[in-house]
C-alpha cells in the first residue's frame, strides 16, 4: 500500500503459477478493477504488511473475486521484535462487493457502555444520504483498533474448492503514531 511515507513492504503466501506480473501482489494496491493478486491451491493464504514506523490499524476495505474468497479472515499484528498476536476474526461474505470493517467505538462511562459504531453508522447515516445508499452498502464487520507495526491477514477458508483466493482490492486504514 501506499501512504504519505511510500509504499509499505508487503509479502503473499503464494501467486498463481509463479505468474507475479499478472497475478503479483502489487495488484492487491494498484486500484485497478482489471488486477488481482490470485494465490496458488493450498489450505491457508495470506498477506503480511510490514510499516516503517508504528501504526494504529482502524479498518479494513477487502474486495474478492466471488467464489475465490475466505470465509475466515484471521487479523494478527504485532510490534517490531514481538510475536504476531491475534486481533479479529472476520467472516467476510463470498461476493465481489467491496466488504469494509469499522472500529469498535468505547461511549460513556464504565466497561460496560460500549457501543457498536458499526449500529450508528448505518442507521443514521443513510438518512442524510439516501440516494447513495440506496445503491451501495457493503459487508460490514468489525475490526478491534490496534496498534502494530506487522499486519498479517490470514485466508483460512477459501470457498474454491482447490483453495484459491483472489483479492482485487485491499485497504488498511489508521493513523501513523
Amino acid at each position: 500500500p501506499r501512504g504519505g511515507g511510500g509504499t509499505v513492504p508487503c509479502r503473499v503466501s503464494s501467486v498463481l503459477n509463479r505468474d507475479v506480473k499478472q497475478f503479483g501482489k502489487q495488484h492487491l494496491f494498484d486500484g485497478s478493477e482489471e488486477t488481482c493478486w490470485n494465490s496458488d491451491q493450498g489450505t491457508s493464504q495470506w498477506v503480511t504488511l510490514d510499516f516503517p514506523r508504528p501504526v494504529k490499524v482502524s479498518q479494513l476495505h477487502i474486495q474478492f473475486q466471488g467464489g475465490f474468497s475466505s470465509r475466515l479472515c484471521t487479523l494478527e499484528g504485532c510490534r517490531t521484535g514481538e510475536e504476531l498476536v491475534k486481533i479479529s476474526e472476520l467472516y467476510p461474505q463470498d461476493s465481489h462487493a467491496m466488504q469494509i470493517s469499522f472500529p469498535r467505538m468505547m461511549m460513556g462511562v464504565g466497561e460496560d457502555r460500549i457501543w457498536d459504531f458499526v449500529g450508528f453508522f448505518w442507521e443514521f447515516v443513510p438518512m442524510l444520504m439516501p440516494a447513495f445508499f440506496l445503491h451501495w452498502e457493503p459487508h460490514r464487520f468489525q475490526v478491534e483498533e490496534t496498534v502494530l507495526d506487522k499486519l498479517k491477514i490470514t485466508f483460512g477458508s477459501s470457498t474454491d474448492f482447490f483453495g484459491r483466493v483472489v483479492v482485487y482490492h485491499l485497504g488498511v486504514l489508521g493513523e501513523r503514531l
